[in-house]
């Protein structure tokens, strides 16, 4: 995703649309026993197609006879609530596994009701390989909640014509290089890449590059947390941010949906955007002659052999403290986030998949193969219970767009410093 939450805008945004309103559960079972349990999954509308569904269903209850599996699609609006409630047992025949976002595991595990899965996922999942963007946010407080199910991040759709005619014959691999090309492009008429103002999320990146932070908590797990988009490290992330946006004519005073990135690249005078890979899929439909002529490479990093650090939206895998059947939902997620099921969630979605080293398995579709080599360096928002009250009236937004206009970095910087640490302290923005 986050995006109208963390989550939405990141992951889901790269997600295609179901084409079915409910799956059915209990695809392929055979007749069970008295024995038979069900074990309940909530998974988001766009995660996984209905074919995969069937396929996993099928495939699990063959594997697990004495259990049945119920699979209910929920809606991303509304569901922040309904999560909530069924935590608290007020949903009556409630999950056993529900999918959520990352960035929404903390705000759950300290409104209470979560089971700790650390014991599992070390035994048994390869915790120490997981793509950090997933699985630091599904901790808190040193225990895993959340269990990594897939990734989504931010790459460079470029226009393989403009890059041809500026005779530059392969993609950038160092920031430097970046801005040398980018310069290159912003000629004849042409904009070198287009960035918007308050395009938070690549800025996040940059900042972290640096060794920077959007916020830090001031000592493990004491719920104290500062803003520190004014420390040296996150100044230098800025600079270099308002380098590569002046090389293009992108907005200053709002973000990539205002006016829709795809829409503007589609005019054919753009080289290059940061987006998800799936963004160049509705830049094809505007305008058909760019099919075939868009190519993708990860966001660049300060040195080659390394990709630039990049938001990383996607899903995790949780269990309800309350559930009935830890044990089977347990089995459910090992299921999802194992090889197996990784592989071909991975391909039949074009997800990252929850591993670096299960990156060959979307090495034939270069977006997404370009994604998750970025995503290898991917990290998460502020690990806070309270980081939705930020973006609720985001002020790194406010603070880009009057830097941006000619403001004092270090001073635009500690006011908007001051304001997160009120957001995430209790206080009010």
């Amino acid at each position: 995703m986050t995006h109208v939450n963390p989550h939405r805008r990141a992951a889901v945004s790269l997600a295609l649309a179901l084409s079915s309103t409910v799956l059915l559960a209990g695809c392929g079972v055979l007749p069970g026993g008295d024995d038979t349990k069900t074990v309940t999954v909530w998974l988001m509308r766009g995660s996984a197609s209905p074919e995969f569904v069937e396929r996993f269903t099928a495939d699990f209850e063959k594997e697990h006879g004495d259990i049945d599996l119920d699979i209910r699609v929920q809606e991303w609006t509304g569901i922040g609530g309904k999560v909530k409630k069924a935590l608290k047992g007020e949903d009556g025949d409630g999950p056993d596994v529900i999918e959520v976002g990352n960035t929404q595991v903390a705000q759950y595990v300290d409104e209470g009701g979560l089971y700790d899965l650390t014991l599992e996922s070390a035994r048994d999942l390869g915790m120490d390989d997981w793509l950090p963007g997933l699985a630091e946010p599904g901790r808190y407080r040193g225990a895993q909640y959340g269990i990594p199910w897939y990734a989504a991040n931010r790459v460079v759709i470029y226009n393989k014509d403009l890059f041809a005619r500026a005779g530059i014959t392969r993609p950038p691999r160092t920031r430097e290089e970046w801005i040398t090309a980018t310069e290159k492009l912003n000629t004849g008429g042409n904009q070198g890449i287009y960035l918007a103002g308050q395009d938070w999320y690549t800025l996040a990146g940059f900042i972290w590059d640096e060794g920077g932070d959007l916020a830090k908590e001031t000592k493990e797990s004491s719920g104290d947390w500062r803003g520190t988009l004014h420390t040296p490290a996150a100044l230098r992330g800025m600079e270099f941010y308002q380098r590569l946006q002046a090389l293009g004519d992108g907005p200053r005073d709002s973000d990539e949906e205002h006016p829709s990135q795809a829409k503007v690249f589609a005019a054919g005078d753009v080289a290059q955007l940061v987006a998800v890979p799936g963004v160049a899929r509705a830049i094809e439909e505007k305008n058909p002659e760019l099919k075939g002529k868009l190519g993708y490479f990860p966001v660049p990093g300060k040195k080659a052999g390394k990709p630039g650090a990049v938001f990383t939206g996607g899903s995790d895998l949780v269990v309800p403290e309350r559930s009935d059947d830890h044990k089977g939902a347990v089995e459910v997620i090992e299921a999802l986030a194992g090889k197996k099921w990784q592989t071909d969630l991975a391909r039949t979605m074009n997800y990252v998949p929850n591993k670096a080293k299960l990156a060959s398995a979307v090495a034939d579709e270069k977006g997404v193969a370009a994604m998750a080599v970025g995503a290898a360096n991917g990290r998460a928002t502020p690990n806070s219970p309270r980081w939705a009250a930020v973006e609720a009236d985001n002020p790194i937004k406010g603070y880009m767009t009057k830097v941006l206009t000619g403001g004092d970095p270090a001073a635009e910087a500690r006011e908007a410093s001051d304001r997160i640490t009120g957001a995430l302290n209790l206080g009010g923005l």
